[in-house]
């Protein structure tokens, strides 16, 4: 067993010295604002398009390193660098954000995606941390009411669904709510936070579980119920092991022991249906009944993926010591540095095949930014801090 500590160093070092100096080099737009998210394998531009969920997380991760890690000036700088970028032209009319822009700020598809106001909820109540700024802690409430007002028709009236047909909810929202919360909570009043937290507890254990399969689905009827359906059969594992470490964060915090308890039941129940037994790595798509998934690309091993299983194994370990945690932490890990890592360019691949070779080699795109593999970097370095320091208090 590799002591957690030495791990700790590998994720850390692997943060401040690789991951976040490649973005910080390669990824602003020092004429236009904003940054640049499609990055070849070295770093260089291929297309200049601005999406606002990754300028939204590369504010926030920057933001987060400087409040979390030190007080470095050039990391508040960056974040600021996006954020006024997208002060000056991430809104529609509405308030809503648009999903993406040009280099130049026009923008280029409508307000549709809620994930774009999400992000830019983090974005700035991470930044107003930093700066106290009261025009961005108001910018981060106001969108964050927006999304609760938005959460039961989400695409509203760029919805392509037929109403009444085969009405869906799906579980990303709920799932990211209950870390959204948390992050912008210092902005909120007290009561709307835990009547949010209690919301999304509910829907992403009890509304998306479905107790007779043991995982969580990622589409369901309105009322919970199970629709035979490519989209009520799809099963999203990064997604379901991804919200675990939300809950178990909530857990925590609740002082939850039951709770705490069948987020990591569920987190090794995700893992062991999900890992490829054939190749490793964990499958990106799974049809619930074993049918051909409609994703051409449901094979494919993710970067996001990993990253977020070694957290939820981290902290699985950390608040309950199943040791189940730890030889699954192990072996997604040994997977996740064998195949994402680019040790000549620097920053991780994102997209594998099945067989773990890499199919992109790019390091950013439309939907690959600095936003997972940092955080992950920084949640994995800070967990595993916390088991070393338990590992030495028990010998």
């Amino acid at each position: 067993m590799t002591p957690a500590n030495t791990y700790a160093s590998l994720y850390r070092d692997t943060l401040l010295n690789d991951v976040i100096p490649f973005w910080q080099n390669h990824s602003l737009d020092r004429e236009m604002g904003g940054f640049y998210t499609c990055l070849d394998r070295t770093g260089q531009v291929y297309d200049t398009d601005k999406f606002i969920w990754l300028q939204a997380r590369q504010v926030w991760t920057f933001a987060m390193l400087y409040n979390r890690v030190e007080q470095r000036p050039d990391w508040l700088d960056v974040s600021r660098h996006g954020a006024d970028f997208l002060q000056r032209f991430g809104r529609a009319d509405d308030g809503s954000w648009y999903f993406s822009l040009t280099r130049d700020g026009n923008p280029l598809i409508q307000p549709y995606n809620i994930f774009s106001d999400c992000f830019a909820t983090m974005a700035f109540g991470q930044l107003s941390l930093a700066t106290g700024s009261d025009e961005q802690a108001n910018l981060a409430e106001s969108t964050f009411r927006q999304i609760l007002a938005r959460r039961d028709n989400p695409k509203g009236h760029w919805n392509k669904a037929v109403a009444g047909t085969r009405p869906l909810k799906n579980f990303a929202l709920p799932m990211i709510l209950c870390n959204l919360a948390l992050e912008i909570e210092h902005l909120l009043d007290k009561s709307l936070v835990e009547q949010t937290i209690d919301e999304c507890i509910h829907e992403v254990m009890d509304v998306f579980y479905d107790p007779a399969l043991g995982l969580i689905r990622e589409n369901v009827t309105p009322d919970g119920q199970v629709s035979d359906s490519f989209e009520g059969r799809l099963l999203n594992p990064g997604h379901a092991i991804e919200a675990m470490w939300f809950i178990m964060d909530l857990a925590v915090r609740r002082n939850d022991r039951s709770l705490l308890d069948r987020a990591v039941q569920l987190t090794l129940q995700t893992l062991e249906y999900a890992w490829d037994a054939d190749f490793g790595g964990l499958l990106y798509f799974m049809d619930a009944n074993g049918h051909p998934p409609q994703q051409l690309e449901w094979d494919q091993k993710l970067w996001w993926v990993h990253v977020e299983t070694l957290i939820s194994l981290l902290k699985g370990y950390q608040h309950t010591g199943d040791e189940r945690c730890w030889q699954w932490f192990e072996k997604v890990h040994d997977y996740t540095w064998k195949h994402f890592p680019d040790p000549e360019n620097g920053e991780w691949f994102g997209y594998l095949n099945r067989r773990g070779e890499v199919l992109l080699p790019l390091k950013g795109g439309k939907w690959k930014g600095c936003f997972h593999i940092p955080r992950g970097l920084y949640q994995g370095w800070k967990t595993l801090d916390a088991i070393a320091r338990n590992q030495t208090v028990r010998q």
